[in-house]
């Protein structure tokens, strides 16, 4: 008797086990995978997309890859402007690309003569070289208007930053961009490959938030990316970089599983940055939307509605567009106002 109560305990042991693994299989398939698994692309909103084409592929040697006009309900829908016109020119440089965007209908407002890299609608490119000295003298021949005073080599006492040069101009409609190079113990390994080429691809796009940690709980509790790297910059050299007296950032890197990074910028001081204009829209100037690639567009698009994060796009909208690369796509905004596209292949 003893016997068979052992081997009836034991089955009974045996089928708790099994229902206890297939309970817990069935609850980490329920769990919400990272919503982003590449960052695709930064779209920048010009006036004259002849004039912007030229910039980017003459000066800074990017190649177009597609040109194409869109409008209709969905693109109202996803953009959040009525009764556009887009002309859409995709352009590449190494492995990264960007989006011009030039809104045929309605045209927006320009981007604040004011502006200041401390404001929090700050947001850049930064592009990696293989020559500072080459690139500026190359910038200069080709009269990019300035916005740091000069390239600034970081100090190397800054453990994460040192020995990195860096150097803020304009394109021809006031969006900053940077130049970046990094010395052979930083930076990704391809950036250091031999190369007859200048601007070599796009490492990051940098935007400026207010609270590091609620930036952080939106890119990577939600949207799933990784924190990559942290540093607090000062001193002489980020001022004129930043062309910002005084100014002290705490800079944390993020990424996804693919693509450039997302860098944030956070100004410890001075702190009298401005808010992200609470009306602004696709069409102004001072627009520019990072574009993310989900696996699964509606499930990304439920977990921001459960995060009751704010929609531009009225909802997951589909894409009548072949041109335009993907298959259906929604638009939200970070904590600070930020545009985030989330597109399906």
């Amino acid at each position: 008797m003893k016997h068979r109560e052992t081997r009836l305990q034991r089955c009974n042991h045996c089928f708790a086990l099994v229902i206890v693994i297939a309970v817990a299989t069935i609850v980490a398939a329920a769990q919400p995978g990272p919503a982003v698994r590449s960052v695709d692309s930064v779209a920048i909103t010009v006036s004259d997309m002849d004039r912007a084409i030229d910039f980017y592929s003459r000066v800074l040697t990017f190649q177009k890859i597609s040109d194409v006009e869109v409008t209709g309900e969905e693109v109202e829908h996803l953009s959040g402007v009525f009764g556009v016109r887009i002309r859409v020119v995709r352009m590449k440089l190494g492995d990264e690309s960007i989006e011009l965007d030039e809104y045929l209908a309605p045209r927006g407002r320009p981007i604040p003569v004011d502006s200041r890299s401390n404001d929090r609608w700050f947001q850049h490119i930064a592009i990696i070289v293989s020559d500072m000295d080459k690139t500026y003298a190359w910038l200069r021949q080709n009269k990019v208007e300035h916005a740091s005073s000069a390239p600034q080599l970081l100090p190397n006492w800054n453990k994460n930053a040192g020995g990195i040069s860096a150097f803020y101009f304009k394109d021809p409609d006031g969006h900053p961009v940077e130049v970046l190079h990094f010395p052979p113990c930083k930076g990704a390994e391809k950036w250091h490959r031999t190369s007859d080429k200048l601007f070599l691809g796009i490492d990051h796009t940098a935007i400026v938030v207010s609270d590091t940690e609620a930036s952080v709980n939106f890119y990577r509790d939600l949207l799933g990316m990784r924190v990559a790297g942290e540093s607090e910059n000062y001193g002489t050299e980020q001022e004129h970089l930043n062309n910002v007296f005084g100014a002290r950032l705490r800079i944390t890197a993020l990424r996804a599983a693919e693509g450039p990074g997302i860098e944030l910028l956070e100004y410890l001081a001075p702190n009298d940055g401005r808010p992200f204009p609470a009306d602004e829209h696709a069409n102004d100037l001072v627009h520019r939307q990072t574009v993310l690639q989900a696996t699964s567009v509606d499930a990304a698009a439920s977990q921001s509605q459960a995060k009751h994060i704010p929609f531009v796009s009225s909802g997951v909208v589909a894409n009548p567009t072949p041109g335009l690369g993907f298959k259906k796509a929604f638009v939200i905004r970070d904590p600070d106002g930020h545009a985030i596209e989330i597109e399906e292949k």
